[in-house]
């Protein structure tokens, strides 16, 4: 996709290939899990998880390693098109299992009869949910109606935030080699906090929260995107000043919560989770596999039809701990009856499964 003068601009390090972005997506994931355990069932010995974790910092995580892994993955490809294949091979096959398993798998939750499960909700439901267009249409008929919530799968918001990245990976790397990488990833990155900032305000001034929830959105969540393609394309910069980038971070994040430093919080986690990714290396996580998305894309339905037959319920620790472990084997399923079949073999899973170390395989 490059040229060779362009080529070795790019960096070039051992960390690209043995560093603990697995691990971390795993934790991301499971964070999200947990901290939806108790906001599905509001068993209230669960709330502390509440108030310990965030899916807020998981998710806005996620999306920083994306920033980085995903432009990686760009440079490194032939083409735009093999660029596509790669993206649409490990997001949407397994995608597409859970949409679906949820769809026909829950007329057993259902309070509606078999002709009214199968209706024009129904078709609305999958067809929403399969173009990622899950806010047209989150519930399905008759189902988790008694549930605190009755949203099927409220994890999938961030995909179609996700695929929209992947779609405009090839943009920004157009725009990097006409104006510099530096001055188009700051204008994207001041543009998504001004936009988060903005709508923060109009939430405040009409108290209408669907001005937060805009917020979330596109281009509200570019920002921590952006944070992680610049540690991408700055490495060699970043691994001579790690100690002082992380000490900054630091700095920031802990005085964030005494004032708001909304321009600088999405730089100072990324630097955190980055310095975390490409340090202190703590073992080959991939190598049997990333579950990391289908524990993702599967733990809120799995949560939600615990909590709506009220399984261990007088039991929340019980309950947290059958509903984590039943999540993780259908990650374990999804993923070797799945994900992996429809790999490259170039794709770092594929080889970091027959070796410790990854070498050069693709990274996401």
């Amino acid at each position: 996709m490059l040229n060779s003068q362009e080529a070795v601009l790019l960096p070039d390090s051992p960390r690209l290939t043995t560093n603990n972005f697995d691990l971390l997506r795993l934790l991301f994931a499971g964070t999200v899990c947990l901290v939806h355990a108790y906001q599905l069932s509001e068993y209230q010995p669960l709330a502390w998880i509440d108030s310990v974790l965030s899916t807020r910092v998981a998710v806005e995580a996620f999306f920083v390693v994306s920033g980085f892994l995903i432009f990686m993955s760009y440079e490194r490809s032939s083409s735009n098109t093999t660029y596509a294949s790669k993206r649409i091979r490990r997001i949407y096959p397994a995608y597409f299992v859970a949409v679906m398993l949820c769809a026909v798998g829950l007329l057993g939750v259902s309070s509606n009869s078999v002709t009214d499960y199968f209706t024009v909700s129904w078709v609305g439901y999958v067809v929403a949910n399969l173009s990622f267009l899950n806010f047209f249409q989150h519930t399905l008929p008759g189902v988790f109606e008694t549930n605190p919530v009755n949203t099927v799968n409220g994890a999938l918001w961030t995909l179609k935030i996700e695929v929209m990245f992947y779609l405009s990976v090839p943009l920004f790397v157009m725009l990097f080699r006409r104006f510099g990488t530096l001055a188009v990833l700051a204008i994207a990155y001041v543009g998504s906090i001004s936009y988060v900032v903005l709508f923060a305000w109009l939430a405040e001034k009409t108290g209408d929260s669907v001005y937060l929830r805009l917020g979330r959105q596109l281009p509200g969540q570019l920002s921590f995107f952006c944070a992680g393609a610049f540690f991408y394309y700055q490495l060699k910069f970043f691994e001579r000043w790690a100690g002082y980038f992380l000490a900054g971070a630091i700095l920031v994040l802990i005085f964030d919560s005494y004032w708001l430093f909304p321009l600088f919080e999405p730089f100072a986690l990324a630097t955190v989770v980055i310095f975390f990714a490409l340090f202190f290396y703590l073992g080959n996580f991939g190598k049997y596999g990333d579950f990391s998305y289908g524990i993702y894309i599967l733990h809120f339905p799995v949560l939600q039809v615990f909590v709506h037959y009220g399984w261990l319920a007088d039991d929340p620790w019980l309950y947290l701990a059958a509903g984590a472990l039943t999540t993780l084997v259908m990650a374990v399923a999804m993923w070797h009856l799945v994900e992996k079949r429809f790999l490259l073999r170039s794709s770092h899973y594929v080889s970091a499964s027959r070796s410790p170390v990854e070498k050069g395989g693709d990274p996401k």
